[in-house]
């Protein structure tokens, strides 16, 4: 795959080691290089966030917030066509960092291209169109209106597996509604999340100070949870994490937004077609790696056909991409395979398959 022929986004400015906070900065917190995933070559260094950069930023977004909620929806809705539109004439060098960060294959970044092209379709449709005032019946001879009201500042924490899509699910409706975002990418995947997302919505005429994508790890997200500047926290992510996320925003009254990991079984019948269901075990087992949160992580299968289920996954197994990557300490997917397989091996399984990670 070649990056787009058109003036790549992150051509003409020095991205490298900053945040995008007010304007390109440094963050206070020390830059990590950003790397491939599949060859270990550095692509650059990715400025990181600490928690003051992130009050300083949900400072300034509360700000700029005020205005951005009085631009008529119109407009608004212009901007983020014309984002959507970058996005779409840049596809290419966003598959590109996808690719390379998350140690997608390119029929996956191509797919969590479409699906956040279509969310940016069907986020500037319900502004255009949506009812944001309401007449509530009353007996009592008043007139009850409900209206809809931005919240003021959201803070996005985003995953590493489906980085862009899953971070402008949130980001698009809460800048499309009248509200300044933080956003804080996940560091090990912040490019094609963060720093391209930036730069499209700033091409795209978003106002300074509506928009601020800090990446980093825990210290930031940490932050962005108790910030008496954000009202509401919309996390992605595990659910270890997710349970600190929402205590820390409940205890500050936030309103929060909760996705998070799953443990799903992929229930195989005595009466299966063999053949298909390993396929099908496969692909949901390794797509990505395993890093997705409806991944199967668990086959149930009949007693009766265990044996032959477990050659054919074998088989089918020796084909996915997870033989392209590095070893598996690139992805959070070898060290979590490893540890399930020691516990479930501790309460008495035991492993079918050759192979150590």
């Amino acid at each position: 795959m070649t990056t787009a022929s058109a003036p790549r986004i992150l051509d003409g400015f020095d991205w490298e080691g900053k945040i995008y906070s007010d304007g390109w900065r440094a963050g206070d917190a020390e830059s990590i290089p950003v790397s491939d995933k599949s060859t270990g070559e550095r692509l650059g260094t990715l400025g990181i966030a600490s928690a003051n950069d992130v009050a300083r930023a949900a400072a300034g977004a509360a700000r700029a917030q005020v205005a951005w909620a009085a631009t008529p929806r119109d407009e608004r809705a212009a901007i983020l066509a014309r984002a959507k539109d970058l996005l779409a004439e840049h596809r290419d060098e966003f598959a590109w960092w996808l690719v390379r960060e998350s140690g997608s294959t390119i029929p996956k970044a191509s797919f969590e291209i479409d699906v956040t092209l279509a969310k940016f379709d069907q986020i500037i449709s319900e502004l255009r169109t949506g009812a944001f005032e309401e007449v509530l019946a009353d007996d009592g001879g008043y007139r009850s209106v409900a209206q809809r009201v931005p919240l003021g500042v959201v803070g996005v924490i985003g995953p590493f597996n489906f980085p862009l899509y899953l971070c402008l699910r949130a980001v698009l409706p809460a800048l499309a509604f009248g509200n300044a975002v933080v956003l804080k990418p996940d560091q090990q995947t912040a490019v094609a999340s963060g720093i391209l997302t930036a730069e499209i919505f700033a091409e795209a005429g978003l106002p300074k100070g509506v928009l601020h994508v800090l990446p980093g790890d825990a210290e930031p997200g940490a932050a962005l949870a108790v910030d008496p500047n954000v009202a509401m926290i919309a996390f992605t992510g595990s659910s270890a994490v997710g349970k600190l996320i929402g205590s820390a925003a409940g205890g500050n009254l936030k309103r929060v937004s909760l996705e998070l990991g799953g443990n799903s079984p992929f229930v195989v019948l005595e009466d299966a077609d063999i053949e298909a269901a390993a396929r099908c075990g496969a692909w949901g087992s390794f797509l990505h790696q395993g890093q997705i949160c409806m991944a199967s992580s668990r086959h149930l299968v009949h007693e009766s056909i265990a044996d032959a289920y477990a050659a054919g996954s074998r088989h089918t197994r020796s084909g996915s991409s997870l033989a392209t990557l590095r070893p598996a300490t690139c992805t959070f997917a070898g060290p979590r395979a490893r540890n399930r397989s020691t516990l479930a091996n501790g309460n008495g399984a035991y492993q079918r398959s050759d192979g150590e990670r």
